[in-house]
């Protein structure tokens, strides 16, 4: 539950911070047309999202149980790319991103046209829910419980559409720095467990035999049905006796993005250079 609820919170953060800013430019220029058109195509982008969503567990549901489990390592290794991807992006361009949305949303303003805005709002609805499709269905493949990873990915979406309508309102002024790190160390806990689970699904599916030695029994710590079997499994995707190759590749992963997320972002900083005796500021820039 706690996996899917930060996914869908994450992902429904990205989406809704695009449509609540061309939102409130639209009501504050006074494009009630556009605005209509606007939610007529976020509503339309939500709908083509679930159904893709919808498709793709019924479909995984009907396969053989080793093709499930082949589906299963595919979806799961697209999801750890995507979230890997989405994590390192958004650590080089959270700190600028609300500012380089508003200057785009004016660009188009100026620029006479509303339909970028709409479009713009429209694609960022269909990329963040087609991502998060590929998490979800990985994650509850993962889980020990549909019902659970269900209620945290639903609360997740909920929360991330009260933050979008927050901004489109102006009530709310977002860290966006820390949002996405503090998320992004939970997603780098998520993903890690997503490749553990791959690694055990692959073997599941007969694709890969190696490093299957037990490395220590978890018997007794994750009892199926439990909290703890939930979170250690469902989050950190480590298994009741996990293998070698599962226990490698979780800590192969875990590590260095854990490191890359937590290490403070670097500040660089020259001195003031003097040109015609008046100190000229130059400042700070993140990397």
């Amino acid at each position: 539950m706690f996996e899917t609820f930060v996914i869908g919170l994450r992902e429904g953060v990205e989406g809704a911070l695009i449509v609540g800013i061309v939102a409130a430019f639209l009501r504050q220029r006074g494009r009630p047309d556009a605005l209509r058109l606007m939610w007529a195509g976020v509503a339309i982008a939500i709908a083509i999202c679930l159904a893709v969503a919808v498709a793709l567990q019924v479909w995984s549901a009907g396969l053989p149980e080793a093709q499930q489990e082949g589906l299963e390592t595919v979806v799961g290794a697209a999801a750890v790319v995507m979230v890997t991807y989405m994590i390192v992006w958004m650590r080089r361009h959270a700190r600028g991103m609300k500012r380089d949305l508003e200057d785009a949303a004016a660009t188009a303003l100026a620029a006479g046209t509303a339909w970028a805005l709409i479009g713009m709002a429209v694609l960022a609805v269909l990329r963040e829910g087609f991502e998060t499709a590929v998490f979800m269905l990985a994650a509850f493949n993962a889980s020990g419980s549909a019902l659970a990873a269900g209620i945290g990915a639903v609360l997740g979406i909920v929360v991330a559409a009260g933050i979008g309508y927050g901004i489109y309102r102006g009530g709310i002024r977002l860290d966006l720095a820390r949002f996405f790190r503090l998320t992004g160390l939970v997603l780098v806990l998520v993903a890690a467990g997503l490749v553990a689970t791959c690694f055990h699904t692959a073997h599941e599916a007969g694709w890969i035999s190696a490093g299957q030695t037990q490395v220590v029994d978890l018997g007794w710590l994750i009892q199926p049905g439990s909290l703890v079997a939930a979170l250690v499994t469902g989050v950190l995707g480590l298994q009741a006796r996990p293998v070698q190759i599962e226990v490698a590749g979780w800590l192969l992963y875990l590590v260095p993005m854990m490191l890359f997320v937590a290490w403070p972002q670097a500040r660089r900083s020259s001195a003031a250079p003097v040109r015609d005796g008046a100190p000229i500021t130059v400042e700070a820039t993140n990397r």
